[in-house]
């Protein structure tokens, strides 16, 4: 099956829109990467448990937003 280039004609669901990069590893790996590094950055700072959970949710967001994951290839 032949495909069109992913600029030129139309597709099964309307116009090509590329997917947003979401993925649900990167945000499980993400909270763990993130909460063992702010977990030593807080106990340097004073609070470790502080640390954790800010750096958690941030490397996990950064980590669900920007890592996209394998190749979906229909």
């Amino acid at each position: 099956m032949a495909r069109t280039p992913s600029g030129n004609g139309p597709h099964r669901n309307g116009p090509h829109r590329k997917r947003p990069h979401r993925n649900g590893r990167g945000l499980f790996v993400g909270a763990v990467i993130g909460g063992v590094a702010g977990f030593f950055l807080g106990r340097n700072l004073g609070n470790p448990v502080f640390g954790a959970l800010l750096g958690a949710v941030i490397v996990a967001a950064l980590m669900y937003r920007i890592n996209p994951g394998p190749w979906k290839r229909d």
